[in-house]
């Protein structure tokens, strides 16, 4: 397998040299190369949108690099890459200094729904927040888990990835006073990624995780399909298929503070809104239709990449779900 190339090495490389390509007639896709820049949040999503674009079309590669959104916004608007996945459109000021500077024209299109979960470790009694609640334990006004109706005088401790990721703007922004941050609460632990959130709540029962839910669900490659049977198996299926939850930690039900139930993220709640803490994803792109860029963002915004989506227990934008009972 390729390595990945990630961090000042893949940037570097990213500005030298943007994409690869050859000239291509309408409909066919280009050989080369080309980058993608991606909050880590999604990195399930887009390892496996690649695994199955390169078997499909084996003259084609795409090279990501993980970091914050905030890095991969400013890596797109400096010219380093032409591809970036985001919870947030480009501003018509941020387009128009593209258009100026690099003289491209920006595609963007939201490719997914997802969700921010909170998780706590698996023996941890709580098996539901309100929205206040979620707000105040962000904030400190709850700081300890017998403020919860635990037995449990310690103190929660907040774990999430780095202070400029989606996930980490989207909590502050809907739960912090302006300004404020969530790493100036004393409990507040910040991580490189989501999976070290993951494997912290996994191994301390006072930790509270903040993560991307499609970091919890099954995926395709945990299936061991190989990847030529599971691209015939995506182009096949027609219904959004619902992913189960890791059992290493509990996902926690979320609810809002005027209804009396709670909801997991499941696929239909993030569907039907139900389910509070929800948030759009966007593919965007300034690469020219003749080139592996544009190649890739049709991929992933059409049938098949849509379906890879869904399969990481997120709701693609473009495929309508099939509702399915859950217990």
């Amino acid at each position: 397998m390729r390595r990945n190339l990630t961090g000042a090495l893949l940037l570097l490389l990213i500005g030298l040299t943007i994409s690869s390509c050859t000239e291509i007639k309408r409909g066919e896709y280009a050989k080369g190369t080309a980058y993608v820049a991606c909050d880590d949040g999604f990195k399930k999503i887009l390892d496996e949108e690649i695994e199955v674009f390169e078997y499909q079309y084996p003259d084609a590669f795409i090279l990501p690099a993980y970091m914050s959104e905030t890095a991969a916004i400013d890596s797109l608007m400096a010219g380093k890459t032409q591809l970036a996945i985001t919870t947030r459109e480009l501003t018509p000021q941020e387009i128009k200094t593209i258009k100026n500077k690099q003289k491209r024209i920006v595609r963007q299109n939201c490719i997914a729904v997802d969700a921010v979960a909170i998780i706590v470790n698996k023996d941890n009694p709580v098996g539901l927040l309100s929205m206040s609640e979620i707000g105040d334990i962000l904030q400190g006004k709850i700081s300890k888990w017998s403020q919860l109706a635990v037995p449990d005088d310690s103190n929660i401790k907040i774990v999430f990835d780095n202070p400029g990721s989606s996930t980490v703007n989207y909590m502050r922004e809907h739960f912090l006073p302006e300004g404020a941050k969530i790493s100036d609460n004393p409990n507040a632990f910040a991580q490189k990624n989501n999976q070290q959130v993951f494997e912290a709540v996994k191994q301390d029962k006072q930790a509270l995780g903040i993560i991307s839910v499609s970091w919890l669900g099954d995926n395709l490659q945990a299936t061991k399909m190989p990847v030529g049977k599971r691209l015939e198996s995506l182009k096949n299926t027609n219904d959004t298929i619902k992913t189960d939850f890791s059992e290493a930690v509990k996902v926690l039900k979320v609810r809002r503070n005027d209804e009396p139930e709670g909801y997991k993220p499941y696929q239909v709640y993030i569907n039907s809104g139900e389910y509070p803490l929800f948030r759009k994803v966007y593919l965007i792109s300034t690469g020219s239709n003749s080139t592996v860029v544009h190649s890739f963002y049709t991929f992933v915004t059409g049938f098949v990449g849509q379906k890879i989506i869904s399969q990481t227990g997120i709701m693609p934008y473009h495929v309508n779900p099939r509702v399915v009972s859950l217990k």
